[in-house]
């Protein structure tokens, strides 16, 4: 098995299964809308209290979720689209330029922008969940109870591109790049 592929696979595999989150958003969108148009809310009342959706489910809650899930669809496989080498670039200009000229761009924006972006980052954005999680933050206004979900989101996707970053940079060293 040549190197990277398992990684690459691991990537592949997390990047199906959000694809099904993206119904999941779609079907939520839909059912919100349904529910506003017929003024139905709340949608599902429970006696106690049910996960993250607290007493019931709501417009509110509805609405919530579909930023838990568009969080979770756009933060998480930041690191499989880089390890992928779909991520966005000037491509007009970089393709132009050699194999080795690639490697070095690439290795020199990973070790002086992102690495550093990383080491400030992360612990900032696990701090941010963390403040939410001890707080038991939730929705003010009949959303979902545990907003700190949403905030860990941002802790774990970066991490998982922090981690892409540096499997890559490592690439880039052995002067090999994934395919």
């Amino acid at each position: 098995m040549p190197a990277g592929t398992g990684m690459k696979s691991l990537g592949d595999t997390m990047l199906n299964a959000l694809a099904v989150l993206v119904i999941a958003l779609m079907l939520c969108v839909v059912l919100q809308v349904a529910c506003s148009f017929f003024d139905i809310n709340p949608l599902i009342s429970f006696e106690n209290r049910v996960g993250f959706f607290g007493k019931g489910i709501t417009l509110n809650s509805l609405l919530d979720l579909q930023w838990h899930l568009f969080a979770l669809i756009c933060l998480v496989p930041s690191g499989a689209v880089l390890i992928r080498d779909t991520h966005v670039r000037v491509d007009f200009l970089y393709d132009r330029l050699g194999p080795n000229a690639r490697r070095g761009i690439d290795g020199v924006g990973h070790v002086v922008f992102a690495l550093p972006f990383f080491v400030m980052a992360l612990p900032a954005a696990w701090d941010f969940a963390m403040r939410a999680y001890r707080s038991g933050e939730g929705s003010r206004n009949g959303g979902l109870d545990d907003l700190w979900i949403i905030k860990l989101v941002l802790p774990v996707g970066l991490g998982l591109l922090a981690v892409a970053i540096v499997w890559e940079t490592g690439r880039l060293i052995r002067g090999n790049r994934a395919t």
